[in-house]
């Protein structure tokens, strides 16, 4: 097995492989939307962002990982935006999908704020109440899809940050 420094080649390509995943999640999102009508509210919308923020900053991680320190560093912002998309899914399925409307909450004021409701209709703009899209999917409610792949994408943040560190302290 050959080794770049800081991560080996296999462990490198978990980022890659996690980045993929999250831009699959919000590919299945918008064929759900689009080709289903299973409309988004504004927490869907919200994590729709934290997946692709969490795969941009998986790939920088992936392309970095001859450098430990920057690959580190990428990994644990990628672990902390999941971590962030784990919050916003358990929020969506215990506190949002219980109340009418998602008007004004955090995820609807965040994504107005940056303007991606505006910029990119089709992708961030929330179209459904947060009680009328957190519908089951295979019986399961989809916020606790979302959060089990949040989870998911954090442990393999996690580990690329352990395996970082840990190459590190060898070399």
């Amino acid at each position: 097995m050959t080794y770049i420094r800081g991560m080996s080649g296999r462990n490198a390509s978990i980022l890659l492989a996690a980045a993929l995943v999250a831009l699959g999640a919000v590919g299945i999102a918008l064929v759900l939307q689009h080709g289903f009508g299973m409309e988004p509210c504004a927490w869907c919308t919200f994590q729709r962002l934290l997946y692709l923020v969490f795969a941009a900053l998986a790939v920088l991680a992936w392309l970095s990982a001859r450098q430990r320190i920057v690959t580190s560093v990428f990994a644990g912002l990628a672990l902390a935006t999941a971590l962030a998309g784990l919050w916003a899914a358990l929020h969506q399925q215990f506190v949002a999908a219980k109340s009418l409307s998602c008007s004004f909450t955090f995820a609807d004021r965040a994504l107005m704020n940056l303007r991606l409701d505006e910029t990119l209709p089709w992708l961030f703009a929330a179209t459904a109440s947060c009680g009328e899209a957190n519908v089951p999917l295979l019986g399961i409610p989809f916020a606790w899809w979302s959060a089990t792949l949040f989870g998911l994408l954090a442990l393999a943040a996690a580990r690329a940050v352990w395996r970082a560190c840990a190459a590190g302290e060898k070399a």
